[in-house]
């Protein structure tokens, strides 16, 4: 059964930072569809895939993921927008890293919920990359106007990640290595994330870092700027209003 789900969240308030909990409400609502492609790959976006310039928007199978910059605002660091398509009977991961050998990897999860008639489910979790054959943990991330779809074993989704940052510095980092995987997901336990693709070290706000242009969007205009370091999360207080979306995920 084909199953296509929209995640509609209001956030009464949502702080993030470590050990500290938010509020949110979610609501779902059915038939909203999930479109990705290859639009704006190294204009407006950073594209990785495998295999090679298989197509996300085709019947074949391609795990995809893309991550689109906003402006970077020092310190709170620049919003992601993140596509995510992939072949699985239970999820599949984009993962941002500094180094994939050691640390963690902030990843976040695109599932089938076979438990629940294969409706589409999101988590953020973290991996141990010096202990990569656990599971990864679930853990606190904020991530806003999240949207997924499962047809079979293709499950799509998109989100927004704001305050990401790659130091800890008052300047906005943007360098990261993006992983691409999948894991299984039974409805009640995540196993281990398997990698099937390691960017290595790619500065997320140089749409072209990696991959020849396509036509972009109108009216779309790019930006750039590089560095280094580890993921942080930074404290931020949403102020009240009926038009934020977000989500916090508990471990």
């Amino acid at each position: 059964m084909d199953r296509v789900l929209i995640l509609l969240v209001a956030a009464l308030m949502v702080y993030v930072a470590p050990g500290v909990q938010g509020t949110a409400h979610l609501s779902f609502a059915n038939n909203t569809e999930v479109n990705i492609t290859r639009t704006g790959c190294g204009v407006t976006k950073v594209c990785l895939e495998t295999p090679d310039n298989c197509d996300p928007a085709g019947n074949t199978s391609c795990l995809f993921g893309s991550v689109n910059t906003s402006n970077s605002v020092a310190p709170n660091g620049t919003e992601l927008s993140i596509e995510l398509r992939g072949d699985s009977s239970g999820y599949v991961a984009l993962g941002l890293t500094v180094n994939a050998s050691e640390g963690t990897t902030m990843l976040f999860i695109c599932a089938k919920n076979s438990s629940n008639n294969g409706s589409f489910f999101f988590r953020t979790t973290q991996r141990n990359n010096s202990n990569t054959d656990t599971a990864p943990t679930p853990t606190e991330r904020r991530v806003t106007e999240i949207r997924g779809s499962v047809h079979g074993n293709v499950i799509r989704c998109e989100f927004n990640v704001p305050n990401v940052n790659a130091t800890n510095t008052r300047s906005s980092d943007t360098t990261f290595s993006v992983l691409l995987g999948v894991g299984s997901f039974d409805g009640n336990t995540l196993g281990a994330f398997n990698v099937s693709l390691n960017s290595g070290p790619l500065n997320l706000a140089n749409p072209s870092s990696n991959v020849a242009a396509t036509s972009a969007p109108n009216n779309a205009t790019t930006t750039t700027s590089g560095a280094s370091g580890a993921v942080y999360n930074h404290a931020v207080l949403l102020p009240l209003s009926i038009l934020t979306m977000s989500v916090m995920l508990r471990a």
